[in-house]
């Protein structure tokens, strides 16, 4: 087996490669293993949607469903059970890549219960039993990157658990994010942790920040507005990478606890698969290209990538001035960006909780049926 070219340039321009899918099957008939092999893939990803389709199939979970339905488990601890299985069999494909890597990819995420994401107390609890369960250094714990999230950020990683901070919509927020994680290495360095071993990603929502802004361009109908539309995803990502090189290239904080041994916090590129079919397919991968950047792809973004993608690495590096400026445009042609980001900030708690009601729905539906 050989590396894809185009997926191997992106690798090597600093890019890691990461699927935006797990399922038991993509497991165990060795596919995942054959994307490490021929796609430069480095980590994967999962999100209450994902669990949900994954065990639709009902097929391959039966085995586990009926055994846990004979041993009295409730559809929590069902679900619990099933998902935190994947996850570390996944970690395990991916120990060689962990070790490689210095423990930089080779990470599999999961996330908390989204009916947690404005309960902090609720999230700590949960992602340090998920922690314990799955019981591999190469997990990330996600934690939303909603108001009651942020304390449970620097919470959790002051108990030594490796963060993944989704649904980042907004630079303001994920600015705020990153102070988090800062609070979270010095509560980790006043506990004793070993701040090598705390990793982070936070994750930045693209292709929905174009989805929500050109509704709103098209709604105002100007030559002007309609000029705008398709810019603000990668604008709004390039200025994200913009504030990640301030907190950690520039400013003093980050250093002193690199001197112990902290690691920066990577910006990830999340929701790459473009939604609008005018877009080339691989916008949000070939137009996201800098140093220490992660992109997690569907499958079918990641194939269109292998096949016809291409890397632009002047494409966030010294934008800046030039996306903030399309920001402003935006703005000026009537767009209001604060209730953009509430609103995809809010859509996208809803989205994964009805995700995560429907997943409890069926896997109860299964379970009944397996005591019948």
């Amino acid at each position: 087996m050989t590396q894809n070219e185009k997926l191997a340039e992106l690798s090597q321009a600093g890019v890691s490669v990461w699927l935006d899918d797990l399922s038991r099957d993509l497991i165990a008939t060795g596919r995942l293993e054959e994307l490490i092999k021929t796609r430069s893939v480095v980590g994967v990803t999962t999100n209450p949607s994902i669990f949900q389709a994954a065990l639709s199939n009902g097929a391959t979970y039966a085995g586990q469903i009926s055994e846990l339905a004979l041993r009295g488990a409730d559809v929590d601890a069902a679900i619990r059970a099933v998902t935190t299985d994947d996850v570390r069999d996944a970690c395990d494909v991916f120990t060689h890549v962990f070790e490689e890597t210095d423990g930089v990819d080779g990470r599999v995420s999961i996330e908390v219960d989204p009916r947690l994401a404005n309960d902090t107390d609720g999230t700590v609890e949960q992602a340090i039993e998920l922690w314990k369960i799955v019981d591999r250094p190469n997990l990330f714990i996600k934690i939303p990157a909603t108001k009651a999230g942020l304390p449970a950020i620097t919470r959790v990683l002051a108990e030594g658990i490796s963060v993944n901070v989704t649904l980042i919509f907004s630079v303001e927020r994920y600015i705020e994010v990153i102070e988090a994680y800062l609070n979270g290495l010095d509560a980790a360095y006043q506990a004793g942790q070993d701040l090598s071993k705390l990793h982070s990603v936070a994750s930045f929502f693209v292709s929905r920040v174009d989805t929500e802004i050109d509704k709103r361009l098209d709604a105002i109908g100007t030559p002007a507005a309609f000029d705008l539309k398709g810019k603000a995803g990668l604008a709004n990502a390039r200025l994200a990478y913009a504030a990640y090189q301030k907190a950690f290239e520039v400013e003093t904080r980050f250093p002193d606890l690199a001197a112990h041994g902290a690691r920066p916090q990577r910006p990830l590129w999340a929701s790459t698969g473009t939604k609008n079919a005018d877009y080339p397919d691989t916008l949000y991968v070939s137009e996201l290209v800098a140093p220490n950047t992660v992109n997690t792809m569907p499958g079918k973004t990641m194939e269109a990538f292998a096949d016809h993608g291409w890397v632009n690495n002047l494409s966030i590096i010294g934008t800046e001035a030039a996306s903030r400026a399309e920001f402003d445009a935006i703005a000026d042609a009537g767009v209001d960006l604060a209730d953009v980001f509430t609103v995809l900030e809010t859509e996208g708690v809803d989205k994964f909780e009805q995700a995560w009601n429907e997943l409890i729905a069926a896997t109860d539906e299964q379970l009944a049926a397996a005591r019948a």
